[in-house]
Order: C-alpha cells, then sequence, then structure tokens
C-alpha cells in the first residue's frame, strides 16, 4: 500500500490536486509543495529510517517548500531503474499526473519548477518564471506539485527516470543539501567552495536539452555537445580550484598569525545552537536563524568580555547525516579552524529526538577531518527544552557534560568562565626578564600571557606572568635571541 501522508501543517488548507495560481510564498499554505520518497533497506530500524525523513523534511522546508506528504516502501535494495518498485512508481505517477513510463520523455514541468526555484534563489520574481502557459495535459496534482526529494543518493538514470515517470523535477538528499549550500553562502570564498561541490554533483547529470538537439545536425552532434559542456564544468572546477587556493594561502597566513592565541572552536550538527552560542559569547552579530545550515562562513570572534590573554571563538559550518564529501573537501579550509584550535566545543541539541545519532555524526566528521585528538568538551543546550525528568538522567549519563541554554545569560557567563578555567589550569607562573631595548616583547607577553606584575631595576623590567608552556618557551627564545654575545 501507498504511504501518502499529509503533513499536520496542511490541515485547512486547499487540498491537494486543487488547483492553483502561481505560488506565493508570504504565508506556509501557499508555499510550492513538495513530496518525500523514502525506501527502508535492511538493517535500518523504523525510528532510524523516520528520524531521517523527519530531517529530509526540515532540509525541503528550509528550501522554501511545503511538504505535503511521503511516499515509503520497503526493498532489499533501491529499484535500479528509479528508486520504487513498478507498482509504486505507478501509484506514484498517479498522485502527480505522470505516466509512469521511465523509458519515454514526456511533457513535464520539473524543468520549469527547477528555473522557478533557481529564480527565487536569485531574488527573481515567480513572475518572471510564468512567461509560458501551462501544459494543457498537466493535471491539478502536477501543477501544485513542485518537488520529489529522494532520501537517498541516486544515480544520474535513477533520476532521470523519476522524473519521467511523474513529471516532477527530482532532487536526491545530496541534491538538497546542496542546494541549501547554494542558498546559504555569501562569503566569496564559501561561494566559491559550494560552486565546485555543486558542479562536481551536475558534471554526470548534464544532458542535451530538446533545443541544444534541435540547433545541431549530424550522427554524434547530441553526443559532442554534452562532451563540450562537460569541459566547461571540469575547467571551470579548475579555475575555481585555482582562485580558492588562493584564498587559502592567505587564511593560513592569518591562521598562523593566530596561532599564539586561545582559540575554541563550536563544532556540532546544523541547528544544534551554535550560532546563538557563539553570539552569546562574544558579543557579535553572527547571523542566526533556526534553519539547517544558516551558517557556512566561519566567523571568529573575540570572547567578550574579554580575557587577558585574549580567547578567540569561531563557529563553523554544522554537520549532517550523509553529508556528501564533496562539501567536506570544498569546506576544508572552513574546518581547519576546528582541527587547528586549542578547544572544541561539541554543541549538541539535547532537545532533538535524534541527538545521539547527531552525536555519532559530528564525531564521524572530526575524526574524518582529523580533529579528534584536540581537546574536546560536550555542551548539552537547549536543555530549557527538556522536562524535569530528563536532565538530570543527563546530568547523570555525562557527568563531564557542560549543560545549558543559549538563551540563559548566567548559563552563557558560566561556559565563559569553564573556558577561561580550561586554559588556566596548564598555565605555570614564571619570571621574565625583559631588557629595555627589547620592550617591543611586553606587548606580546600582555597578549599571551596573563601578567601578573612587573618591577624595575638597572638590568630590565622583571615580568610575573601565569601562562602555558609554550608561550613562555616561545618568548624565552626571543629573549635568548637578543642577549649580546658572550653575555
Amino acid at each position: 500500500m501507498l504511504a501518502y501522508v499529509m503533513s499536520a501543517s496542511d490541515s485547512g488548507s486547499a487540498p491537494f490536486g486543487s488547483s492553483s495560481t502561481a505560488p506565493d510564498r508570504s504565508t506556509p499554505a501557499s508555499l510550492p509543495s513538495a513530496l518525500l520518497i523514502g525506501v527502508k533497506l535492511p538493517g535500518v530500524e523504523d525510528a532510524e529510517f523516520e528520524a531521517s525523513l523527519d530531517e529530509l523534511e526540515r532540509l525541503v522546508k528550509t528550501l522554501g517548500y511545503r511538504v505535503v506528504g511521503r511516499v515509503t516502501q520497503t526493498r532489499s535494495s533501491l529499484a535500479p531503474a528509479a528508486v520504487l518498485g513498478e507498482g509504486k512508481l505507478a501509484e506514484l505517477a498517479a498522485l502527480t499526473g505522470g505516466t509512469g513510463d521511465t523509458g519515454v520523455v514526456v511533457p513535464r514541468k520539473a524543468d520549469k519548477a527547477r528555473a522557478r526555484r533557481e529564480a527565487v534563489a536569485e531574488g527573481k520574481t515567480l513572475a518572471d518564471t510564468e512567461d509560458e502557459p501551462e501544459d494543457e495535459a498537466e493535471t491539478p496534482d502536477a501543477a501544485k506539485l513542485e518537488l520529489i526529494a529522494v532520501d537517498h543518493e541516486i544515480s544520474p538514470s535513477q533520476l532521470r527516470n523519476l522524473e519521467r515517470a511523474t513529471g516532477v523535477e527530482v532532487l536526491d538528499r545530496t541534491g538538497v543539501i546542496i542546494e541549501i549550500f547554494h542558498r546559504h553562502a555569501h562569503s566569496r570564498e564559501a561561494r566559491m567552495q559550494v560552486e565546485i561541490a555543486r558542479l562536481r554533483y551536475e558534471s554526470p547529470r548534464v544532458r542535451e536539452s530538446p533545443r541544444g538537439k534541435e540547433r545541431q545536425q549530424g550522427r554524434g552532434a547530441g553526443e559532442a555537445g554534452l562532451e563540450l559542456d562537460r569541459r566547461r564544468i571540469r575547467d571551470r572546477i579548475a579555475e575555481l580550484k585555482e582562485q580558492l587556493e588562493g584564498l587559502e594561502r592567505e587564511y593560513s597566513v592569518r591562521r598562523a598569525q593566530r596561532q599564539d592565541a586561545r582559540r575554541v572552536a563550536l563544532v556540532g550538527y546544523t541547528n544544534a545552537g551554535k550560532s546563538s552560542l557563539m553570539r552569546a559569547l562574544t558579543g557579535s552579530d553572527v547571523y542566526v536563524e533556526n534553519k539547517l545550515f544558516a551558517t557556512l562562513d566561519t566567523t571568529v570572534r573575540a570572547l567578550s568580555p574579554e580575557a587577558q590573554p585574549r580567547i578567540l571563538v569561531s563557529d563553523t559550518v554544522g554537520f549532517i547525516k550523509k553529508l556528501p564529501h564533496d562539501l567536506v573537501a570544498s569546506f576544508k579550509s572552513t574546518l581547519d579552524e576546528a582541527s587547528e584550535a586549542s578547544l572544541l566545543l561539541h554543541v549538541v541539541d539535547v532537545s532533538d529526538p535524534s541527538w545521539e545519532s547527531q552525536l555519532g555524526v559530528t564525531r564521524e566528521v572530526l575524526a574524518e577531518i582529523g580533529a579528534q585528538e584536540v581537546a574536546n568538551r560536550l555542551v548539552m543546550n537547549k536543555i530549557d527544552r527538556l522536562s524535569e525528568e530528563a536532565l538530570p538522567a543527563l546530568r547523570e549519563r555525562f557527568p563531564e557534560a557542560w549543560f545549558l541554554s543559549a538563551k540563559n545569560p548566567a548559563h552563557v557567563a558560566e561556559l565563559r568562565q569553564r573556558i577561561i578555567a580550561f586554559f588556566e589550569a596548564s598555565y605555570v607562573e614564571a619570571e621574565l626578564l625583559v631588557p629595555f631595548n627589547e620592550q617591543r616583547l611586553l606587548a606580546e607577553m600582555h597578549a599571551t600571557m596573563n601578567v601578573l606584575g612587573t618591577r624595575y631595576d638597572e638590568a630590565g623590567v622583571h615580568v610575573n606572568v601565569r601562562a602555558d608552556s609554550a608561550a613562555l618557551e616561545r618568548v624565552r627564545a626571543k629573549l635568548a635571541g637578543t642577549a649580546e654575545p658572550g653575555q
């Protein structure tokens, strides 16, 4: 039996299949509609399967769609042709107004829906995409549904066959994530990183358009056109990688300049509250929104009120289950903030029912980027959403974790003190003699150490400090290098 379930948010709205005008994105009920597809494979528990579909629904909503239902099936593997078996595919096609035929290209609105979505992402109005009339053969169902999202990574042929059978644009899980990254990237670096991942994803999915084939004459012209498009994609990727390497060299220099600073990196699953915590800890105006992947650009700010020596806090891109490897590779420079930090704050949204699996995903990605050896603390965020019974049980289960709500100023102040205490735990006291002709070193000592006091005599300035061993050794080496030969 086909599992088609209307979401709770659809109550009171026009029934699926009713006629509609161009979607107005101002209210949830008028958003373009999307349908989810999931295949429950062997070894996948029911709860895990539902949680994955729930997360896909949140991703699709982040793209600006209203999810109106789900189509699920239990199979030993994805159907090679079009993910679902023939019977289920026919039932799905009946919902979308498609033919159910995967072998014949039928008039469909998939290309138009894709153009409309990309126009909205670029800031154009929906009216700009409505120049051509709808196909007269379209059913009201097909006119309303604009996206099918598949909770798997599927092949280009499976994607094309689903579009042919349903007449609706199809994106797999990777495609949805890349589209979100494309919309949320703001800095030059992030935009280039996302474009590389997007081009790599689209390259095997490039196909000759009907108009392109009409313009070309002669046997093999279509294949030549496809190869030309793919070569252009390869050239563009090479160009972007070269530009990105230049930016990465600049960022490497900046990170080297911050090497002496105490650095804290916020890491965790997307939408765990990292940006809210960043804003609370640093008093900065970093972007905060209750959406997946709202933050793609690394932000570095000083802990506020400022500690002595200074402590820098960086917000990083969130992780997610089945994060495309191309995106992990593309955001290497961003993730380097985590692998090169002195302390990782692993932020977990304990109010999310899937927080334990999210914790596992974050640990896997940290291991993938080589950050598993960095000192870390588990930060259980959003405890204000927990029941009175749940919180004590979690505290007993994770006695070393730090529990807080980023919205509670007292919790944030306590977290700040714990961060400072983490660094001070490794500090040692020492007295350093700075010659009068090397007063420039005093500024460096104030920036990288806790200066307890100073006294002057004829030899120079005696500075009492508390600092970590590495900072002390660096200053001592510089002082030794300034000593005159024979002294």
